[in-house]
């Protein structure tokens, strides 16, 4: 099939896998209103469509720590157990109506303690909204599965904290860990007891790196501090020159590292130039092993089915290159061996085989 030939509906009804979304980056406009109403927090607009809009434009600024700064409405909103329920529910309500059938969302609990709520307690508040979220895209037959990373944020000192909650509810629904926030003057190797503490408890992890800075944070990410996946990635790219790959880009692409890459992101934080031009198509057709992401949906005002629509107009994808970034993420998902294939094998194949 012609990639001309992806009109919207079909690509929305393609099985599609997210590991990178950011559960406060992904917030309805009108129940961030309605939320705020109910809390007393002052909004840019009250109207849902100007607040979409809003945050469409701050985060097209280009610049990095703006973007990060319009978490603080959406925040805002997330300090009762009821806001957490409400927003866990609805996020797996939205990727199920966006096709998705596998994601995995993340968030850093010590951001929402400040109405009282323990990290724990923000931990099961979550987790019970996504199972209430799931349960119902379920009766609708629309059946999504959501794994839970929990984030550590780099600037702060709750990090092995967070480390712990991971563990503690690695048999909940909690699937892996990521640090997040401000890469730069923040690497990675300062928690490096964290780190430790989920390779010791065989606890998956992720690492933001390689977007606002360059090759080293990837190295240390890896290296240093033993990550399985990478948040965005985008520059490990320093390390390929003319199509020949350095030592680093090798040792990615040979150990099938998997990278979390966020197009329509990148491009508003000023990581890549444009969507013909983002790094993900020269990867993928040197075989590294990319992953199709959205970050933020509210936020970049994206979904996947977006994400996914943008590269087939910008950037020349088909039908082939969906299926390979949506089979890429099932493999590196932080699932068991066999329901990562069964998912390939049930679900994902199938689902293009019948709409394509």
């Amino acid at each position: 099939m012609e990639s001309t030939r992806i009109d919207a509906e079909t690509l929305r009804r393609l099985p599609k896998a997210v590991l990178h979304d950011h559960l406060d980056g992904g917030l309805r406009p009108a129940t961030v209103v309605e939320l705020a109403e109910a809390v007393g927090h002052t909004l840019p607009t009250t109207d849902p469509d100007e607040l979409a809009a809003w945050y469409v434009e701050a985060a097209n600024s280009g610049d990095l720590v703006r973007y990060i700064a319009t978490f603080e409405h959406t925040l805002a909103v997330m300090q009762t157990r009821e806001g957490l329920l409400r927003t866990a529910e609805e996020y797996v309500l939205d990727l199920a109506a966006d096709g998705v059938v596998y994601g995995e969302v993340r968030y850093a609990p010590e951001l929402n303690t400040r109405g009282g709520l323990t990290m724990r307690e923000v931990v099961e508040a979550v987790q019970e909204g996504l199972a209430a979220g799931t349960a119902k895209a379920a009766a609708a037959g629309t059946p999504v599965r959501v794994g839970t990373l929990l984030c550590g944020m780099r600037m702060f000192d709750r990090v092995r904290e967070a480390a712990d909650l991971a563990v503690a509810f690695r048999d909940a629904g909690v699937v892996g860990f990521d640090i997040a926030g401000a890469e730069d003057g923040f690497p990675p190797a300062d928690h490096l007891d964290a780190f430790a503490h989920l390779r010791r408890e065989n606890v998956p992890f992720t690492i933001h790196a390689g977007e606002a800075h360059g090759l080293p944070s990837i190295h240390q990410a890896l290296q240093v501090c033993g990550a399985q996946r990478i948040g965005h990635g985008v520059r490990i790219t320093d390390d390929i020159v003319d199509g020949k790959l350095g030592r680093l880009a090798s040792w990615v692409r040979d150990r099938r590292v998997a990278l979390e890459m966020c197009p329509t992101s990148n491009l508003q934080t000023g990581a890549a130039a444009s969507i013909a031009e983002h790094p993900i198509t020269a990867l993928k057709d040197l075989g590294f092993r990319v992953t199709l992401n959205t970050d933020n949906r509210l936020v970049s005002g994206t979904t996947m089915t977006r994400e996914m629509s943008l590269l087939v107009e910008q950037a020349g994808w088909g039908a082939e290159d969906l299926r390979t970034v949506t089979v890429n993420a099932v493999k590196s998902a932080f699932l068991p061996f066999d329901e990562r294939n069964a998912l390939i094998r049930d679900v994902v194949l199938p689902g293009y085989d019948a709409v394509l």
